[in-house]
């Protein structure tokens, strides 16, 4: 999702909490990694994997200028001759421990497996981050967490109907990557920001997931 329609979103939106919510979760996620220089864990559950996330954190982080918002996709199930960067399975979990960010990312219940995994984690010092559908045992666990409600079945519930996780992601990854310390000022520096932004409008870089 480009910026464009990032800011189309939000328009929708203003004037609902969620704005503030996701730029809110956002700014706790950026606090997690940056000072800790990456070390971001990004996991699912067994039925929903969150690779558009992955790439879409991956897209932020090489346009804001913070590679710690690169994330590492943590999989259930690794296909054979996946490339390196979509080869790490759930073993990743048990070595992560002070210094490290876990996002979870799950739509439905997360599962007893991963809840055993995301406390093991948050025991050893990882910092545990939430999106999900507002599970208990989850927010339990997590440091923040950030709940949204199931994608609407009635499609006519139009705008005013609230951003379904998908869409939540979309925000979130989007505002992770605002607020970054602005650049020196200066009128070719200033250039330079109009041209980056004029590229990541018409032609945004191609994701590497």
């Amino acid at each position: 999702m480009d910026a464009v329609r990032v800011a189309l979103l939000r328009e929708v939106l203003a004037g609902t909490e969620w704005i503030q919510e996701t730029r809110r979760f956002a700014g706790a996620l950026r606090g997690a990694v940056v000072p800790h220089g990456g070390g971001l864990l990004l996991v699912g559950s067994a039925a929903y994997e969150p690779w558009h996330l992955a790439a879409h954190l991956d897209d932020e982080a090489a346009w804001s200028g913070l590679p710690e918002l690169s994330p590492t996709l943590v999989r259930h199930r690794v296909p054979g001759g996946a490339p390196a960067h979509l080869a790490v399975g759930l073993g990743r979990l048990a070595a992560a421990g002070r210094g490290e960010t876990l996002l979870v990312v799950a739509p439905g219940q997360p599962g007893a497996g991963l809840l055993e995994r995301v406390h093991d984690a948050r025991r050893n010092g990882a910092t545990v981050l939430a999106l999900d559908g507002g599970d208990r045992d989850l927010h339990a666990l997590a440091h923040d967490a950030l709940a949204a409600p199931p994608a609407p079945r009635d499609e006519t519930a139009g705008a005013a109907a609230d951003p379904d996780l998908d869409t939540v992601q979309h925000l979130v990854s989007a505002a992770a990557g605002e607020n970054s310390l602005p650049a020196p000022r200066g009128r070719r520096r200033f250039r330079d920001r109009l041209a980056r932004l004029a590229d990541g409008l018409t032609a945004p870089p191609p994701p590497r997931w």
